[in-house]
């Protein structure tokens, strides 16, 4: 027997393992069984240069749990260990058995990965004591039992085992007997050893006969050890792509399109990606593409190896380039890692312009399920933008698809401003806004439908890209002012006539809302009061919406203008019954302001270029005292024109039919207003 204490720097090795190496301490049946499925592979390597002339026999990695033992066991029949191999490899921990081994056999060993040394040791998170019992492939090697109980100090002895190979059996702790549980193993191996390149038995299959469940002896294999993925696309059909991502996604609806990814230069990459269909919570379907290095599963969080956008997609990459262990500082600064996130890119792009080329009718059936992915990464990675173009539509609002250049032409003509700037209007709700919809289309305009959860950062990042060229939603202005062809005349009616007119409308307003109210020239047949809210502020908003922080514009109020058209005979008749109703108290009004406007006026112009010292406080005071009761008149003034408006049954008709036609009318005003139409309507 052979004692000694393992060779490392500190005595401390195993603290450190338990509480800071591993973070996630289940991944210790990944690192095992990794290290199992290495030593297999090596002996198939050294049977395959001839160094071994052995039978392989059969190579299934097996696992076993023994509750009432309290034992996990990992067993394989790979090239197992000396004695000395385990002094060096085991003992010797900051040695890797793997390097040696990939450098003698560099040629042959496609893609072997060694973990031997720390990745054993992630067995000490969940085990009070760790036995290994192993026979070297070598002729005339002796099997050996090494013995560690979490501390540095360790035994070898002789032990007994028949076949070449290794056991490491793991005598769980007790704040870790999950691990005796079956179904937990079960769980871990589907997580981690579902698609591993050799067999893994764990239990029996077990069979239903007579009315009882019989136990067939027969190793139940949990694993494929020949996936989708490593096979040649021109081996399979799309029936089988179909069937694994079923199998990968038992839940999920049919995919949209699938990509085979196949590349052996500059890097190691294969993988299949699903398009899946999605169109809103967009942030919960992330974290759906499973990372994998030979076929060993490292993660489901691929930021940084897959460009963001495509984190949206589903399915499998398999990469020995990325180390089992990835960290994020690692991703940010590999350069492997970057030349895998560019191809992957350019292979999708390459792809959706494949199926847009040959099939346009079926890609254009499922533009509204891939616009999410395309808008998402068209806003964040330029050089898919740049190879996006060619394949991204735009819809209108009749459902007819057109790519950037197709629509361009399209309304280039017709939507070009007197600035030279191609306007392209949108709306994003056809319902709500139909009657604004209708007026574009009334012109000759037409409109896109941009009704997308990332339009409103779309939009933002095409105003940016494409030449000469704005967007504007159909409610965003009166028609007229959306596409300015020509200098505007101005409005007809007085400024004073307006601002009576404005305190009219606004006594009639919505008080929970604020709205700006402007005059038009609009003519007779267009609506007398339309609704419209600012581009900007709307865009900003939508946009702060989205954001996970708050912004200055998600806090502040809805803010709309209602467009009085002043041309419009139902507006000239409220102007005439305000004159009618209110000519002698307004002039009562007006004639008592007069003297104190005056005054105002006068007391301004003597004190506007003195210095506030130089100024009488007498002086100041009657300014304050004239400017007081000349806001007073004022008010009242502006009060009796909106207790008119208020009570003027038609003022408050016009606005709630604008407002109706926004979908802005509800509850009890829309019951109001049901009243008060009805009172309107008068049997001949």
């Amino acid at each position: 027997m052979q004692k000694g204490k393992i060779g490392v720097t500190t005595e401390n090795i195993f603290p450190i393992i338990k509480k800071f190496l591993y973070s996630d301490h289940e991944i210790f049946l990944r690192e095992l069984i990794s290290n199992a499925v290495d030593a297999t592979q090596k002996i198939k390597t050294l049977a395959s240069v001839g160094d071994f002339k052995g039978e392989l026999g059969d190579l299934t990695i097996r696992v076993k749990v023994d509750k009432e033992k309290g034992t996990l066991t990992i067993s394989d029949s790979g090239v197992g260990m000396t004695a000395e191999e385990i002094d060096r490899y085991i003992n010797q921990i900051a040695f890797s058995g793997a390097e040696e081994f990939l450098e003698k056999y560099k040629t042959q060993a496609n893609g072997i990965i060694g973990h031997f040394g720390l990745g054993f040791y992630s067995s000490f998170m969940v085990s009070d004591k760790v036995e290994i019992v192993t026979r070297s492939w070598k002729d005339g090697a002796k099997p050996v039992r090494w013995v560690c109980d979490g501390t540095p100090e360790y035994q070898i002895e002789d032990a007994e085992r028949e076949n070449r190979g290794t056991d490491i059996v793991l005598h769980i702790s007790d704040d870790s007997k999950e691990f005796l549980e079956e179904h937990r193993i079960e769980e871990l191996l589907r997580k981690y050893c579902r698609f591993l390149p050799i067999p893994i038995a764990f239990g029996t299959v077990k069979e239903w006969k007579d009315g009882k469940e019989v136990d067939t002896g027969k190793d139940r294999i949990i694993n494929d050890t020949n996936p989708l993925w490593t096979r040649k696309p021109a081996e399979l059909k799309d029936e089988d792509y179909q069937k694994f991502y079923r199998d990968l996604y038992p839940a999920q609806e049919e995919p949209l399109f699938y990509i085979h990814l196949n590349v052996d230069y500059p890097f190691n990459l294969t993988g299949i990606l699903y398009f899946p269909r999605i169109k809103t919570n967009f942030d919960i379907q992330k974290n759906k593409i499973q990372l994998y290095c030979n076929q060993v599963y490292v993660t489901d969080s691929v930021e940084g190896i897959v460009p963001e956008f495509l984190t949206l997609l589903h399915g499998v990459i398999d990469s020995p380039d990325i180390p089992l262990n990835v960290s994020r500082s690692y991703l940010q600064s590999d350069s492997n890692v970057k030349k895998i996130s560019s191809h992957i890119t350019k292979k999708v792009a390459d792809r959706l312009q494949e199926i847009f080329k040959n099939d346009r009718e079926q890609f254009e059936k499922k533009w509204d399920d891939l616009k999410l992915f395309i808008t998402f990464g068209m806003i964040t990675d330029d050089k898919f933008y740049e190879r996006a173009e060619k394949f991204a539509l735009f819809k209108n609002v009749d459902d007819k698809y057109f790519t950037f250049e197709e629509y361009e032409k399209l309304v280039k003509e017709n939507q070009t401003d007197k600035n030279k700037t191609l306007v392209y209007l949108y709306a994003t709700d056809k319902e709500a806004q139909h009657s604004y919809i209708e007026e574009a289309k009334a012109r000759g305009y037409d409109v896109l439908m941009m009704d997308g959860q990332l339009d409103p950062h779309f939009i933002n990042a095409l105003e940016t890209k494409l030449k000469d060229t704005r967007f504007a939603r159909v409610d965003s202005d009166v028609i007229d002012k959306l596409i300015v062809k020509e200098d505007r005349k101005e409005v007809s009616l007085p400024v004073e006539e307006q601002n009576d007119l404005r305190a009219v409308f606004e006594g009639a307003l919505p008080s929970k809302e604020h709205y700006w109210v402007s005059f038009e020239e609009l003519g007779e047949n267009a609506s007398p009061v339309i609704i419209t809210q600012s581009e900007f502020m709307r865009r900003m908003k939508d946009m702060a919406a989205m954001s996970p922080t708050s912004s200055m514009y998600g806090s502040m109020p809805d803010s709309r203008n209602l467009v009085v058209n002043v041309s419009h005979p139902l507006v000239k008749a409220v102007i005439d019954a305000k004159s009618k109703q209110l000519s002698d108290k307004l002039n009562e009004i007006t004639e008592k302001i007069k003297p104190f406007k005056t005054k105002v006026d006068e007391l301004e112009k003597a004190q506007r270029d003195k210095k506030d010292e130089e100024i009488p406080q007498a002086d100041k005071d009657a300014l304050a005292d004239a400017q007081k009761e000349l806001n007073r008149l004022e008010d009242e003034r502006a009060e009796v024109l909106k207790s008119f408006g208020k009570d003027y049954k038609l003022v408050k008709q016009l606005i709630d039919l604008a407002l109706l036609a926004n979908n802005l009318l509800k509850g009890e005003d829309l019951s109001r207003f049901v009243k008060r139409s009805l009172e309107l309507i008068k049997v001949e």
